[in-house]
């Protein structure tokens, strides 16, 4: 399309495509394999490459629940968020007072529908893991818990990230594989404080002391290591070569990060962070994949 001197023009997005597109961006899509790879592994882990009876539960792990997740965080966080120069990029968004309500309607709009099904059809295992994952994560940033800012148990709350293996399970009434989820619940506890190693001075000049804050870049290292170890433990009872990835990625962040136990380290390293669910949860999931349709997992 052209306008009168012949140039092309370009349709505005509408009011609401940029509204969606915001809430996209705030939900941090590059971040939600932490949610979606979860869900898929636990359908995998059952046995079967896919079970309808999970569809809704997987739908809802993409926008609807990160939304939450993150939606919420910055809500609260907008504070530390405007000192912080990764904000306003892939590594999540720098809102404004005016976005909240925006937000907090779409977080509800977009998960009570889920809500309320899982609490029709779902049994009640399968609900209370549930009720549990949605806590944790708002509760992770909304006072009066906050746990964000209480060092140890910001790291430890992020072990819900690992819930999805329990409530995809219960939701279609088999057991859990728990040493896959515990390993899960301990190199999530690893990652998140890793990861926060590069906020430590924001967050230490907003008054907020997270597990990064108190141990410092080097204890950090340590603690998430040992975290990293734990899991690889629990990882190989399941899969001695994912937990053999596992413990490889693993132990490069650690390395690196003791070698130059700085917060400008741990933001250097961030890239191979996120890619790590990506590289160690694809690798699982293509021997499940494998395992289910030529030797019948499990």
């Amino acid at each position: 399309m052209t306008d009168g001197r012949g140039q092309t023009s370009r349709t505005a997005p509408s009011a609401p495509g940029l509204a969606v597109r915001r809430l996209v961006h705030i939900s941090r899509p590059v971040l939600w394999i932490n949610t979606i790879g979860s869900g898929l592994v636990a359908v995998w882990l059952t046995g079967t490459l896919f079970d309808l009876r999970a569809l809704p539960i997987i739908l809802w792990l993409t926008l609807p629940f990160n939304l939450l997740i993150y939606g919420v965080n910055d809500i609260y966080d907008q504070d530390t968020d405007a000192a912080n120069p990764r904000k306003g990029s892939l590594e999540g968004a720098r809102i404004r007072q005016s976005e909240v309500r925006l937000i907090a309607w779409a977080v509800a709009v977009t998960n009570a529908p889920f809500l309320v099904y899982f609490l029709l059809a779902l049994p009640p295992l399968a609900n209370a893991a549930i009720l549990l994952y949605v806590g944790v994560f708002v509760f992770y940033s909304a006072p009066p818990l906050r746990f964000k800012a209480r060092p140890f148990l910001d790291s430890l709350s992020n072990a819900a990230y690992a819930l999805p293996l329990v409530i995809v399970p219960a939701a279609i009434e088999v057991s859990p594989v728990w040493p896959a989820a515990l390993g899960l619940m301990a190199w999530s506890v690893a990652k998140h404080a890793f990861d926060a190693v590069q906020d430590i001075v924001e967050d230490r000049d907003a008054g907020i002391t997270t597990t990064a804050v108190r141990l410092g870049a080097r204890g950090t290292a340590l603690w998430s290591g040992s975290w990293w170890i734990v899991s690889t433990a629990l990882f190989a009872v399941v899969s001695v070569p994912v937990a053999a990835v596992n413990l490889l990625i693993a132990g490069i962040l650690v390395v690196c990060l003791l070698r130059d136990p700085t917060p400008e380290t741990g933001h250097r390293l961030y890239r191979l962070s996120v890619a790590f669910p990506y590289i160690a949860g694809s690798f699982a999931g293509v021997l499940l994949m494998v395992s289910i349709v030529l030797v019948g997992y499990p």
